[in-house]
């Protein structure tokens, strides 16, 4: 599982330094299950001390990361939403990645200019959130009016997902994120089905460029998010930034390791051990049998499998067994 996180912002910002850097990092796609990437997407490794300690221990010849896909979309400009600058275009790249990364600019360069004359990032966030609420806002209005028909004649859905749509278009009318409202299990499924674009995770990323501390440090205390300091010119903060991005796709990993090659895969929180299994291969789900579970540290801490099984580490797991991250575990099928 590879999930993609669009780098969004104003013109300006340092999204591409931050796009062009993080692709040095890139590693090769012909690991992974997709062969050909766009150019603007870049495959980025997770940093993950673990793979490395137990890749040593295992002496394993391959060692293969976890990974997130960055992807560098077109700046963004005020009036986006009604198509100004690529704003059909922003928007409709930012619909298909699975969260937002919005680069937003704390520091001062005569010689970089801002779109707006000034370096304000609490503005530059409430411009780029703005249009993502017009947008969803437009979605909403359009669903509601298709909606109408069934409505009327009392389908029970549409009566379920008119609630929805009255609930979104309150809180998007006020200028407020659909993330921010609140669904029953009933609805959200309803909500998801609208890839509405405030619904997406956001981690906001300061670029802290040569920009005063104190400064920097203001602007933090007031991001409405989750944020990371990076400074894209000289490659600082990058790990913190991959970490949390990850994290804020809600993905974990588990390990395999062996003589050939160790490997980190990726998984939603919460994944039972057959869905689990699936990041190797599909089949694992309907032919899981059991997993043979240990946890990294516990197995360093062994110096072998057999230690780690005679001291009661290793341990045999059913179909409902919830993975935790930094499981090392071996499917049986």
């Amino acid at each position: 599982m590879s999930l993609k996180i669009g780098i969004v912002g104003l013109p300006n910002v340092g999204k591409s330094t931050l796009f062009n850097a993080l692709t040095k990092k890139s590693v090769l796609a012909a690991n992974y299950p997709f062969a050909t990437i766009d150019p603007n997407v870049g495959i980025v490794p997770v940093p993950d001390e673990r793979l490395t300690k137990l890749s040593e221990f295992s002496k394993s010849e391959k060692t293969i990361p976890a990974v997130i896909e960055f992807v560098d979309i077109a700046g963004l400009v005020a009036g986006a939403s009604k198509g100004e600058g690529l704003g059909n275009k922003f928007l409709s790249h930012i619909r298909e990645v699975d969260a937002i990364l919005e680069m937003v600019r704390t520091f001062e360069d005569k010689d970089i200019v801002h779109v707006a004359n000034k370096v304000d990032p609490l503005s530059d966030i409430a411009v780029i959130n703005y249009e993502l609420i017009l947008a969803d806002l437009d979605v909403v209005m359009k669903r509601t009016e298709t909606n109408g028909r069934d409505y009327k004649r009392g389908d029970k859905e549409a009566v379920l997902l008119q609630g929805v749509l009255e609930k979104l278009r309150t809180a998007l009318e006020n200028e407020q994120m659909a993330s921010s409202v609140s669904f029953d299990e009933k609805e959200l499924p309803l909500v998801h089905q609208l890839n509405l674009l405030t619904m997406k995770p956001i981690l906001y990323a300061l670029n802290i460029s040569a920009a005063n501390e104190n400064r920097a440090a203001e602007v933090a205390a007031k991001v409405p998010g989750a944020y990371v300091e990076i400074d894209p010119v000289f490659e600082t903060g990058f790990d913190r930034l991959i970490t949390a991005a990850y994290e804020l796709l809600g993905l974990e990993t588990y390990f395999t390791t062996g003589a050939d090659e160790t490997r980190a895969w990726t998984i939603k929180k919460g994944s039972t051990a057959p869905i689990a299994g699936t990041a190797i291969h599909t089949d694992f789900k309907e032919k899981f049998i059991r997993a043979e579970v240990v946890y990294w540290s516990d197995l360093l801490d062994a110096g072998s499998y057999a230690e780690a099984r005679s001291r009661g580490k290793v341990r045999t797991e059913g179909k409902e067994y919830i993975i935790k991250d930094g499981d090392v575990i071996e499917f049986r099928i």
